[in-house]
Formats: structure tokens, sequence, C-alpha cells
């Protein structure tokens, strides 16, 4: 064990730690609003896409995505926090840059000359298509190759919560890992609030490839903080005697730090016979699909249904306006701390009583489309609202599993519940795709809305009721607090 600081004073260092995740969420949320920032205007024009294309898109990305949380845990918690964080964001970046070089293998496949130039490969494309059947095959190539790149980041994404979560659990104590994750979490609006006003202004001026390419640098850039600044908080020497006593006063409640390492491991398949973790399923599934998809199609919205494109003024606005006000999840984040030390209760007891208040905002989405008949910053506003709903719930369904399971397998059976989120995911993006397509080829009418508006108001719709729905399933599966004894399962 590394010496200790002698002060008395306790130390803050577990901060700077929540810092480097919150970084890390910003630019993981940057390289995943690229593509919902630049299809609809910059690259369905050149490719032909329409929306079933980008549905299925996200869609695959969303499933992908699911099932590589599901061994990402696993990883992480094999590899260990440091290393394991470090593998899953050098590969998202990587995932990243590639969608920058997707116009040019589209057009080296199906023309056959490889022209290793942004501008000119797109120009290359532009030609093609108007030669008579080229069209639907770079439509069709483009959609693929667009899915391999997007499948790449998936895969890395899919280790960014499980390890981020394992090093809260690691420098945090139970009371305050859902303000802390709260304060990390942000880091998704901060980046989607950076996003209105810098991708489609680099798409516009220097083309989308940019856009990609920047963001997923960047990602490599934070790899150097990481495996500079991280240590497990036993062995590192900024964190001093009083601040790991703080960070280790749980230990009393389950095993020692000591003690912890010798636990039996938990399995992938063994993880989904606890209810802690179907209850974390239960409570990551509708409302993971409800945060994808307003995160993917928030953007198309605004365009399809109000006309503001993203590049616009109102379009940046607006998008810029929904994540302002989903900053308010930080405020919220802290009711379970708030409840926890008012009321004397365990965490579970506490982060359930917040979760169902965050679980009424969402209703407030089956006004969505009749109120923007009145005007478009009455939906941005209510978005806005069910974002900041939703990053306090997900803040907190997080540290469920960190509440009631070992440390040395949070991330193990973080991952296995992650697979709810992508599957979720797959359900609300590739579904909504197909049905805004098929709402608008019938001219659907639904509650006094007609065509693709149909199709927008009964996806609000369900967004509305998913939180309480979630919350009654995780109130059912786990109805008190119950720490997991893995020496029974051993």
């Amino acid at each position: 064990m590394n010496p200790y600081k002698s002060e008395t004073r306790k130390t803050n260092f577990r901060w700077t730690i929540c810092a480097l995740l919150f970084v890390a969420l910003v630019i993981n949320y940057l390289d995943r609003q690229v593509l919902s920032l630049t299809w609809k205007d910059f690259i369905a024009p050149e490719f032909g896409w329409t929306d079933a294309d980008y549905g299925l898109i996200t869609g695959v990305f969303s499933i992908v995505y699911a099932v590589s949380m599901l061994f990402a845990g696993k990883f992480v918690d094999y590899m260990g926090t440091k290393r394991g964080y470090l593998w899953a964001i050098g590969v998202w970046s990587a995932g990243a840059c590639i969608h920058a070089f997707c116009g040019i293998v589209t057009n080296g496949v199906v023309s056959g000359h490889w022209i290793f130039s942004f501008q000119e490969s797109l120009e290359s494309i532009k030609a093609l298509r108007t030669v008579s059947g080229a069209a639907v095959m770079i439509t069709t190539v483009s959609v693929w190759i667009f899915l391999a790149a997007r499948c790449i980041l998936s895969i890395g994404e899919g280790g960014n919560f499980p390890a981020s979560i394992k090093a809260i659990a690691e420098y945090f104590p139970k009371k305050d890992r859902g303000f802390a994750t709260g304060i990390f979490n942000s880091g998704s609006q901060i980046g989607a609030l950076a996003a209105p006003f810098t991708i489609p202004i680099i798409a516009k001026f220097y083309g989308w490839e940019a856009a990609f390419l920047l963001i997923g640098v960047s990602g490599f850039v934070w790899m150097g903080f990481w495996i500079f600044i991280y240590k497990p908080p036993r062995k590192n020497p900024h964190v001093n005697a009083a601040e790991l006593a703080y960070i280790e006063q749980d230990s009393k409640d389950a095993e020692t730090p000591a003690t912890e390492e010798k636990k039996a491991k938990v399995g992938l398949l063994q993880a989904f016979t606890f209810r802690q973790t179907w209850a974390v399923i239960f409570g990551r599934f509708l409302p993971d699909s409800v945060w994808w998809f307003l995160l993917f199609w928030a953007p198309a919205f605004i365009s399809d249904i109000h006309g503001h494109t993203s590049a616009s003024a109102h379009g940046m606005a607006a998008i810029f306006l929904i994540y302002l006000i989903s900053m308010l999840s930080l405020a919220g984040s802290y009711l379970p701390t708030y409840f926890i030390n008012r009321n004397k209760v365990n965490p579970y007891a506490g982060r359930m009583k917040a979760m169902l208040i965050y679980a009424l905002f969402p209703l407030l989405g089956i006004t969505v489309m009749p109120l923007g008949e009145v005007s478009m910053w009455f939906p941005v506003v209510i978005i806005g609202i069910i974002l900041a709903a939703h990053q306090s719930w997900s803040a907190n369904v997080y540290n469920v599993v960190s509440d009631m399971f070992p440390k040395s397998v949070v991330a193990t059976v973080t991952g296995a519940a992650g697979l709810a989120s992508g599957l979720g995911s797959f359900m609300s993006n590739y579904g909504a795709g197909k049905l805004f397509v098929y709402a608008q080829d019938i001219n659907l009418v639904f509650c006094g809305f007609e065509g693709k508006n149909a199709g927008y108001m009964i996806v609000f719709i369900c967004a509305g009721v998913a939180y309480l729905f979630s919350w009654t399933c995780m109130k059912l599966l786990v109805p008190k607090y119950k720490l997991v004894n893995l020496d029974k399962q051993a």
C-alpha cells in the first residue's frame, strides 16, 4: 500500500475521478450525437437514406451495444477499472474516427475506383447516383458500411457505464453514489449541449467527415490523463487516511476491502439469477428506450414536425434548450442523498422514493404533440424535462447494483442489466423508424394527428407511462433493501 498523506483534514481526490468520468461521458455523447446531427441534412442527401435506414442503423447500434455491455461488464471486472476503461474508450474512439471514411469506402465498393479524398469520393458518389440502378446500390452499401462503423463504436461504448459505475463504487460510499453518478452522468447533457453548436457547424464548413474525426480523436487525448491519474483508492497517494475512511464507511454493512477480493465472482448467467439484477433490468429497459429515442430522434423531430434543420438557428437553439433544461437532473440526483440523510433510511429506500418522483414528470410527454400545435417551444421544454427526469432516474438505477452487490462484481452485473438498455434502445429506434414510414405511407390517423405526426403521438404516449410502469416492476421484484450474499451462491 502506498503511504497516505498525513493531514487529518480529508482530501477530496474522489471528485477528481468523478470529473474524469464526466469528461469521458461528454466525449462519449458527442461521438453519439455526430450521426444524429448530420444524417438528416448532410449524409442522407448524399446516400439517399430514409427514416427506415436511419432507424436500422441506430437500432443495430443499440442491439450491439446491449450485447457488448453484457460482456464488457465481465471484461471490466476481469481487467480492472483502469485497464478496462482504457480498452473501452480506445475502441469507441477508433470507431468514431472510422465513420469519416464511410464515404470513401462506399465509393470504392460501388464504383470500383478508390479515391482517398473525402470531397472527391462524395463527388464521385453524386455522379454515380445519376446512373440507373446505382442510387439503390449506393444507399444499400452506405447503410451497411455505416452499420459496421457503428458496431465498432457500440462495442467500445458498451464498457463505458460498467467501468464508470465500478469506479464510482470504488471511490464513493453508498449514500453519495447517486449524486456522484448524477455529476458524471451530466456529461451526457453537456455533450448534447455542445453538439448542436459544434457538429453542424463543422459539418457545414469542413464536411461531416471532419466532425467524426475531431470528436473521435478527443477520446485518445482523454486516455493519456486516465493512464496517469487513476489508481484504486488504497493505492492512490492523493487519497489520505481520512478520505479513505470516508470512502470505505460502508464496509461494516458488507465485506471489508481486504476480504472483498476473495469473494466469489459472478458469471454472466449467474447474474440473471438474482432478483436485484432483474429489478435493474426492468428499471432500464423502457426508460432507456425513451432516452435513446429522444437522443437519436430529437433533431429529426424538430426538422420533420417543425421545419427547422439542425444547422438552422432555430434548430440549434431548440436542441440546446432541450439539453440545457435536462441539466436540472444535477439537482434531482441529490434527492436520494437528501432522503437518506434526513430520514435515516437505507440507500435503496431513499432511491426508490426519489425515483417515484422522477417517474411522474415523463407523463408530460403525452402533451408534446397537442401543445406543439401552439408553439414548437412547448415540446422543446417538455422533452427537456423528460430528459432531466430520466438522467436523475438513471443515475440512481445504476447504483441499485452497487447498493446490493459487492464492488468486485459491480461491472459484471451492471453489464448484464445493461443488456436491457440496448434492447430497449433497439426497440424504440428501429421501431420508430418503421412506424414513421408506415404512418406516412398509409396516412395513419391517431388522436387527431395524421401521418408521421400520428407516429410521434404514439411514441410520446408510450414514453410518458414508461417510468411509472418500470418503477412498479422494480418495487415488486425487490420490495426492501437486501444485500446479495455471494457466499451462499458459491
